[in-house]
């Protein structure tokens, strides 16, 4: 047998709760209830998914800044000419 790709998601809630989120999709346009759910849960996800990625590439950014702070590379003869050049340019002053 092929497959399609797709696969089921059962839960159980209340009635009530089911009439409650029923009523949002309703008001939401959605033409189903699992539309809605879909939707919802997707737009949920999207966002825990997204600030856990910025919290994770915020924690490599510190990790790299403070490695640069505590271990610096030795100075390029770039760096080096243009600190000389600085040297020279505040003597002048």
């Amino acid at each position: 047998m092929k497959s399609t790709g797709m696969t089921r998601f059962d839960t159980r809630l209340s009635t009530e709760l089911k009439q409650y989120f029923e009523h949002a999709a309703d008001l939401g346009g959605f033409k189903t209830l699992s539309e809605f759910v879909i939707f919802s849960v997707k737009a949920q996800a999207e966002k825990i998914i997204e600030k856990h990625n910025a919290i994770l590439a915020s924690q490599r950014d510190q990790e790299v800044f403070f490695d640069a702070i505590m271990n610096p590379g030795k100075p390029n003869k770039s760096l080096k000419e243009a600190a000389a050049r600085y040297k020279r340019l505040s003597k002048e002053k």
